[in-house]
């Protein structure tokens, strides 16, 4: 008889973003030629949708998300950002992940790392993204909470 693994089991961690992005200056210039006129610091705010896929007994946790945020609030604009990561957490929280991003300066591939502080039922999240395009680099940190 074959033994099976267990069934796999999803848990959600979705929840509230917000942070700051960085800038360079081919950026700015960019969604300036886009009618968005920002400096080369914006606010983000948003929402992080999470699903944990697959947990392994060593403590690695496959995880999917999609990172939807609104940018530059504070300089009474509104800038769109979309990305889908996919990566993996480890038992004590550290977090890696890649995926696309798009934005009206275009499209990029994302690159996140950070860590999830947990206390009791709250998940505290703080990532670093950066977001290399042939126009420049834009770098976010993140931070925001879910409960578990």
């Amino acid at each position: 008889a074959q033994t099976l693994p267990p069934p796999a089991r999803t848990v959600e961690l979705s929840g509230p973003r917000f942070g700051l992005t960085f800038l360079d200056e081919g950026v700015v210039r960019k969604l300036h030629e886009r009618n968005i006129d920002v400096t080369s610091t914006v606010s983000q705010f948003g929402w992080h949708f999470e699903k944990q896929l697959f947990h392994r007994s060593s403590g690695v946790t496959a995880v999917t998300e999609w990172v939807a945020l609104l940018g530059g609030l504070e300089q009474n604009t509104a800038i769109p950002s979309l990305s889908w990561l996919v990566g993996f957490r480890t038992r004590d929280g550290a977090e890696f992940g890649i995926g696309p991003n798009i934005t009206p300066g275009g499209t990029a591939l994302v690159l996140a790392a950070g860590h999830t502080f947990r206390s009791g039922v709250m998940n505290v999240p703080v990532n670093l993204a950066v977001v290399p395009s042939k126009h420049g680099v834009r770098v976010t940190l993140l931070t925001g909470f879910s409960l578990r």
